[in-house]
């Protein structure tokens, strides 16, 4: 009788026995291992692991105290990036090293899912194997979970973006002229937009950058990358690996995922409301797409 109820509920709400079976769903980031230690010898491992394992380091970053990201690409990454339109999201994967109470935490973004929320065409199995194999693997989490046919149409709520409704921030004559305006702009860091890393796409005009956003004042904080994960990350478990955020040169466009999709596919369960929620940093998206936009060249009101 309670298996007839609950498919009568599931019928009811629209939630298929695939999403409700604990394998079928897809988590943003995955727990490597936690315990004792420093985080600058644990980074220093954790870079040493990942090389044996088949990748290369593109960039670091130290957002706050306590905290190392380690963005990482790959053949595969690199690959299946240049498949699909705007694809070239999906070309890295981070890795951080947090200090949580007692322990430090290693994690990773979740290949597999981080592919179907990009739309790739691929789900990047192989490299979610040899992440778990040099990093290990604990846990998925950040979420309830998501189905991968959910994953490719997700938006966080009704009027929000989707993927596929990026932020166009600037257009040159060129894809050259794109990346040398972009480089430009992240080496004066005048909007407080630095670089920590570049990913060349093979074969496709296409450039993945991440940044490093700081602000200052109240004024900054709002586009400030410590500001933001102290008001969303405050969980025992840390996603520090959110960071760095990215600006994806396509031919000669340069985009940034709209941060209402950006945060949002890495928080997707965060409240709308509430304590630790996106009402908090309701002014970030503006603040964020302003930055990025004039760090590479574009109008304050690049859309």
């Amino acid at each position: 009788m309670r298996a007839i109820l609950m498919g009568v509920f599931c019928l009811f709400f629209g939630i298929s026995g695939a999403v409700m079976a604990q394998d079928a769903v897809l988590k943003p980031f995955v727990l490597g291992s936690k315990g004792p230690g420093e985080v600058a010898a644990k980074a220093e491992a954790v870079k040493a692991a990942l090389v044996q394992n088949g990748f290369a380091v593109a960039g670091t970053y130290t957002p706050y105290p306590n905290a190392t990201i380690i963005v990482v690409t790959n053949d595969e990454m690199r690959s299946t990036a240049a498949k699909s339109e705007h694809g070239g999201f999906g070309a890295a994967q981070r890795v951080s090293v947090t200090r949580s109470g007692n322990d430090v935490q290693v994690s990773y973004t979740n290949p597999t899912y981080m592919a179907n929320a990009y739309r790739m065409a691929g789900d990047l199995k192989d490299t979610a194997a040899k992440l778990q194999a040099a990093l290990g693997k604990v846990e998925e989490y950040g979420a309830k979970g998501l189905a991968a046919e959910k994953l490719r149409k997700y938006h966080y709520t009704f009027g929000m973006e989707y993927f596929d409704e990026p932020n166009e921030l600037a257009t040159y004559a060129s894809h050259e002229e794109a990346v040398k305006a972009v480089e430009a702009g992240l080496a004066a860091g005048k909007q407080g937009v630095t670089k920590v890393y570049r990913v060349d796409i093979a074969g496709k005009k296409e450039t993945l950058f991440g940044v490093a956003m700081k602000g200052e004042g109240d004024a900054g904080k709002f586009m400030d990358d410590k500001y933001i994960m102290s008001e969303i990350d405050f969980k025992d478990i840390k996603s520090t690996a959110h960071l760095p955020y990215d600006i994806l040169v396509s031919d000669n466009k340069v985009y940034a995922l709209y941060a209402r999709f950006r945060i949002a596919i890495s928080f997707p369960d965060l409240s709308m409301m509430g304590a630790n929620s996106f009402m908090n940093i309701m002014k970030a998206p503006e603040a964020i797409r302003e930055a990025l936009a004039l760090s590479v060249g574009g109008k304050k009101d690049a859309r």
